[in-house]
């Protein structure tokens, strides 16, 4: 089987201001159940509209609302999450987005990896959220 890519789209189209022309999805399943998500941030999947703007908070739990939804699209869940990574802007934000980001995952136990950039693609995202996951023998199948 080949890697199957979910909500395909192309930065020329997301970052129209940046003049780049990059093939990319949201999210790929690869080898049947080991699914790569992009970094998730404070933005509507839908219409591509930031939320959240100013709230780190908030910007988290939408990202963590994106990958819920991105999950459930390839047959998975939030408890098959396997590894997390949490970049902000900011450390003073930690607590507040790790609270997020706790609630989301309770019981779940993922890897978790936590850095801190100087900024991220856009200048009104403060928090992006990197997620590695599976998809469980039992509904590979179905």
């Amino acid at each position: 089987m080949s890697h199957q890519r979910f909500r395909k789209f192309n930065t020329r189209d997301t970052y129209p201001e940046q003049r780049l022309d990059n093939d990319l999805c949201q999210l790929v399943r690869a080898r049947g159940s080991l699914l790569f998500l992009r970094g998730q941030v404070g933005q509507d999947l839908e219409t591509g509209e930031n939320v959240a703007v100013g709230d780190a908070a908030g910007q988290a739990e939408r990202a963590m609302a994106n990958v819920a939804r991105l999950l459930e699209e390839a047959g998975s869940r939030l408890e098959d999450i396997c590894k997390i990574t949490i970049y902000l802007v900011d450390p003073r934000y930690r607590e507040p987005v790790y609270r997020v980001v706790g609630r989301w995952l309770r019981g779940v136990h993922p890897v978790s990896t936590g850095v801190v950039v100087s900024a991220l693609a856009r200048p009104e995202w403060l928090v992006e959220i990197d997620v590695i996951a599976v998809i469980p023998e039992e509904r590979e199948r179905t």
